[in-house]
């Protein structure tokens, strides 16, 4: 891929991470009449029902903890990354607390973080940038799991300043960057000292049977950089299999009821019955779509996918298509989790980790036209997909995210 168009990737990407990100985002304190407005809006509102004894139940804090605070100990800690992302898991995991609720993050900001994210144009710059911290977050129980909800800001293909082989600063792309996004999840570990780290999020999918919807879930990792951290020695876009895996089994017993509760919205990602793109040609039936089918959980190792068969991690806005064989090396692509598989595989004690990610878009039709740029058709309807489906996809990760812990002893 030429350097235009991973540029391009790039800008789309930022586009999506910062995408429906409001003035009231932007706040460190958040008016409360403001926050009631908000929290009416949730859309699920009370139609979720868990077994008895293990909906997740918000935990306000008082006094409420300020930007400076760390995080409080946890069982869980569960981490995601967008605006749909997070108003999906608000839904599931804080139902009644909005996104604007949950409590601004903003620990050594000044001290470590701001002189490792770099400074961006007035109209580019990073979503940590933009709000102004690291993230936000909102304590959770379920069942006797303490639990931490965090949505980052950080991210791994929008923050980092390039770099020079020494370290030293750099005016253009070397393959070498800060990466402060793995300082965020080093710091949030030891804050919370967590038994289990959960990612949880949207992702491409690159399988042809895996639906719009579908969720994997994995304990493999792996980055695929073709960029600022092209370099880098963590890279392992020529690695075979799963550059970091974490060896634990993961209950499944409540995945069935994830997807029952999943079958009660399955209509709002009904994808459309796609026809010509002219009337002129009106007399040709629109092709019948079989969609919704049931959303489906896919575990590594269980049969719906290989043994810690990974998650692909890369630095600008990357997709499966027909052609392009991601099945073989991924479980699904998205643009951070490897991460925290690079951050445990250094600690000495690290936490379990795991990879949820929904599929917001389906594997993409390699015959669709890419050239010019501008007009990519493949780009086009991956990002359609995203903007669509974003958040009632999310809402089958949040759920799958539940299903886990629920099932924790």
């Amino acid at each position: 891929m030429d350097n235009n168009e991973i540029a391009l990737r790039k800008e789309i990407a930022r586009q999506l991470l910062a995408n429906n990100i409001t003035e009231i985002d932007g706040m460190l304190e958040v008016d409360a009449e403001l926050l009631e407005q908000e929290a009416s809006l949730m859309a699920l509102a009370d139609s979720l029902e868990f077994p008895a004894g293990l909906g997740p139940k918000p935990k306000a804090i008082s006094p409420q903890p300020g930007i400076n605070a760390p995080l409080p100990k946890a069982d869980v800690l569960v981490v995601t990354w967008t605006v749909a992302e997070q108003n999906a898991l608000c839904d599931v995991m804080t139902p009644g607390v909005s996104r604007n609720k949950w409590y601004r993050y903003r620990r050594n900001w000044d001290e470590h973080f701001n002189a490792l994210i770099r400074q961006g144009d007035s109209t580019k710059k990073p979503p940590s940038r933009v709000n102004n911290r690291l993230g936000s977050w909102y304590p959770v129980t379920v069942g006797n799991k303490k639990v931490i909800c965090f949505k980052s800001e950080l991210h791994l293909n929008q923050d980092g300043i390039n770099l020079n082989a020494d370290g030293t600063p750099a005016d253009t792309v070397t393959g070498y960057a800060t990466l402060p996004v793995k300082d965020l999840f080093i710091q949030l570990i030891e804050e919370a000292q967590p038994s289990l780290v959960i990612t949880v999020g949207t992702a491409g999918a690159v399988f042809k049977e895996h639906g719009l919807g579908d969720v994997v879930v994995t304990r493999g990792a792996k980055f695929r950089l073709q960029d600022e951290f092209a370099k880098e020695p963590y890279n392992g876009i020529d690695i075979e299999g799963a550059q970091y895996k974490c060896e634990w089994e993961v209950p499944t017993q409540y995945f069935e009821k994830a997807e029952e509760m999943m079958g009660g919205f399955k209509q709002n990602l009904k994808e459309p019955a796609f026809t010509t793109p002219t009337v002129r040609y009106d007399d040709v039936p629109a092709p019948l779509n079989s969609w919704p089918n049931e959303a489906k959980i896919r575990m590594d190792g269980t049969g719906e996918l290989p043994e810690f068969h990974p998650i692909v991690s890369t630095d600008f806005f990357e997709f499966g298509t027909s052609s392009n064989e991601m099945e073989k090396v991924a479980a699904a692509m998205e643009m951070g989790d490897a991460v925290l598989g690079l951050v445990c595989e250094e600690m000495d004690n690290p936490p379990k980790w795991l990879v949820i990610r929904n599929l917001s878009d389906p594997q993409i039709n390699a015959d669709l036209p890419v050239k010019p740029s501008i007009l990519n058709m493949q780009t086009h309807w991956a990002v359609w997909y995203y903007e669509k489906y974003g958040y009632w996809t999310s809402v089958n990760s949040a759920l799958t995210t539940w299903a886990v812990i629920a099932g924790l002893e």
